[in-house]
């Protein structure tokens, strides 16, 4: 089996590490894909399942963009719809009527909600709904799940990170996930004071296990944020129309007040929402917040595309079904070799590991191993999976990852 090489890749990284900060910044950055020569830094065109780097390789893309890849790269119906609307009016000094159209169609898709915001990233949909929170119940404090992640506000990021001051995150409280009695004691401690819980709808944090919740979790937690008068906010960010068409909280059956959308919702176009519930909704539309782009109509278009696309189609369930056809695969070939896979979380962004090493640097060698021969891997985050994954993209997979084993073991000499 070929294996690839990424010379102009790490050439043109020479480059940019000049005049760009880290030469890739944020969570593209080479730092966490070990060993960096065994990754292609800079991508040149994407189709369908796959995307092709600078030095020619092709990969079929577990990673999906980090998740905004749902439907497929350059997917025909959401660049058409994007194109259109391109032709039209894009980012004018007014809004597009596709901006109500869209506003509708999520309010109607999405139980519970009344309302839609529209922002880029994820991260402008969390701040949003934390701003919300405080100003619907006058409180400070926000109770958050260790090991979370709600964007790179300074409020969200754990302690310890660059640029971060104590006062930052003074008013977040971190507890475990899965911790009923944890949530409780937060709250009772800090009596009247809780303005808001905001939480993934399943825990998917990086190099760790990810974990569904425990039954009635989130309907316990629901009754507690009721009662005390707590905004219950879903950051469905990552796992929004992957898991349920009606978003991930519908999936685990509770109905929050403010949900998190982006990733997905767009197919690539950046696009972000807040929606949230009519008690909110005056509220909400006091506080000021807004953005240079936030207006651009045709992402917004191809939202709207994305979703009525992702609905015909029950764009879920077959990433459901691709995704454990993909697990079983994986686990079956790594037994095969004496290695044991676990796999977690949802199969449309499952998080797997090698458990045979705890320093992770096996697993971290086969995601690598894997890469240099098509299949891009990453070690230290979900996956993703999406409707343009095909049998044959499945079975290369295989083939890959079998190959992948033999130099593993090889090298390991086990």
């Amino acid at each position: 089996m070929d294996i690839y090489r990424f010379d102009k890749s790490q050439e043109l990284f020479q480059r940019a590490a000049k005049v760009i900060p880290c030469g890739i910044y944020g969570h593209m950055s080479p730092a966490p894909l070990i060993p960096p020569t065994s990754y292609p830094f800079y991508a040149v065109r994407s189709k369908g399942s796959k995307f092709y780097d600078i030095d020619g390789n092709e990969f079929i893309d577990y990673m999906c963009a980090y998740g905004p890849m749902v439907l497929g790269y350059n997917h025909e119906k959401v660049d058409r719809a994007a194109a259109e609307q391109y032709g039209e009016a894009n980012c004018v000094t007014a809004p597009s009527p596709v901006m109500v159209d869209l506003a509708e169609y999520l309010v109607d898709l999405i139980p519970g909600t009344d309302w839609a915001f529209f922002a880029k990233n994820g991260n402008d949909a969390t701040i949003y709904a934390l701003m919300a929170a405080r100003a619907a119940t006058g409180r400070k404090k926000i109770i958050m799940i260790s090991g979370g992640y709600h964007g790179v506000s300074p409020w969200a990021q754990t302690p310890g990170h660059h640029g971060l001051i104590e006062e930052d995150y003074q008013n977040c409280i971190r507890i475990p996930w899965n911790d009923i009695a944890a949530f409780q004691k937060a709250v009772d401690e800090n009596s009247g004071q809780i303005a808001g819980f905001i939480a993934t709808p399943y825990h998917h944090p990086n190099f760790a296990d990810n974990e569904f919740p425990k039954e009635g979790y989130w309907q316990t937690i629901s009754e507690i944020c009721k009662k005390e008068g707590i905004v219950l906010i879903a950051d469905d960010v990552r796992c929004g129309f992957r898991l349920d068409m009606k978003g991930s909280s519908n999936y685990f059956g509770f109905t929050p007040d403010l949900i998190c959308f982006c990733k997905a919702i767009g197919n690539g176009y950046p696009i972000s929402a807040l929606m949230g519930t009519e008690a909110l909704k005056q509220v909400v539309s006091k506080i000021f917040y807004t953005g240079s782009y936030w207006f651009s109509a045709a992402p917004m278009a191809a939202a709207l595309a994305t979703l009525k696309e992702l609905k015909k189609i029950d764009g879920p369930s077959i990433m459901h079904e691709t995704g454990t056809k993909l697990l079983k695969g994986l686990e079956e070939i790594a037994k095969g070799h004496g290695y044991d896979l676990k796999t977690s979380g949802h199969p449309s962004m499952p998080y797997l590991r090698i458990t045979d090493d705890e320093s992770l640097m096996l697993h971290q060698d086969w995601c690598a191993e894997c890469t240099r021969r098509g299949a891009y891997f990453t070690s230290h985050h979900n996956w993703f999976v999406s409707t343009a994954h095909t049998q044959e993209d499945l079975d290369r997979t295989f083939d890959i990852a079998d190959d992948a084993f033999k130099a593993l073991k090889e090298k390991y000499q086990k």
